[in-house]
């Protein structure tokens, strides 16, 4: 014979089952009334902390044919410096060497103090768009089959005593975007590492 008590919680037990699912599935004007659990886990936070951003506030447009480049905020137009570049030429970069400077999107992905510069911002170039123009420059025999795509393309300031090189529009860098020195301090304490960075013909 069946005990009356074990029936009574068995049906408790269903019925506080059945309840649970009914709140899981609750209506959109009772849902904001149930507790969503957060995650406040130390490893979550640290994992965050060490990621590199993918983005900024920031956004730089460069123009090679206008030597300028545009610095954008979250408010919209924040200003425009003047730049120079590597070959005269202004073509896109073909290959290591050409001092060419490449066109496409790019990002800031690091930041150091260069011995004869300063303060230089490190783009992530080559890209996936970048290697892909490179082998088709490959295949179709415009560039030795030997030659490397080439690195370490980025933004820096002139020499000290040499910002003259930016007023007569030289192009004096290996491939890399120069802008005066006295810009560089500003551009390198405003513009974060994930900063995008896009330069155009």
């Amino acid at each position: 014979m069946i005990h009356p008590i074990r029936i009574l919680f068995a049906f408790l037990a269903i019925v506080m089952c059945f309840g649970f699912q009914g709140i899981k599935h609750a209506t959109p004007a009772l849902a904001h009334l149930i507790p969503v659990p957060v995650d406040t886990s130390s490893a979550t936070h640290k994992s965050k902390a060490a990621g590199t951003p993918v983005s900024s506030a920031y956004r730089l447009i460069i123009k090679k044919g206008k030597y300028e480049m545009t610095l954008f905020d979250e408010e919209g137009w924040y200003g425009t410096y003047p730049v120079v570049f590597g070959n005269k030429s202004l073509d896109d970069k073909r290959m290591e060497g050409d001092r060419l400077t490449p066109e496409g999107h790019f990002r800031i992905v690091g930041k150091k103090i260069h011995k004869q510069w300063g303060k230089f911002l490190l783009l992530d170039y080559p890209t996936k768009e970048s290697y892909q123009k490179f082998n088709t420059l490959k295949a179709t025999g415009a560039i030795p089959k030997k030659a490397s795509i080439g690195g370490g393309i980025g933004i820096h300031g002139t020499r000290p005593n040499e910002e003259w090189v930016i007023d007569k529009y030289i192009n004096w860098t290996a491939g890399c975007i120069s802008v005066r020195y006295s810009d560089m301090d500003e551009l390198y304490d405003m513009l974060p590492i994930g900063t995008e960075v896009i330069i155009e013909k």
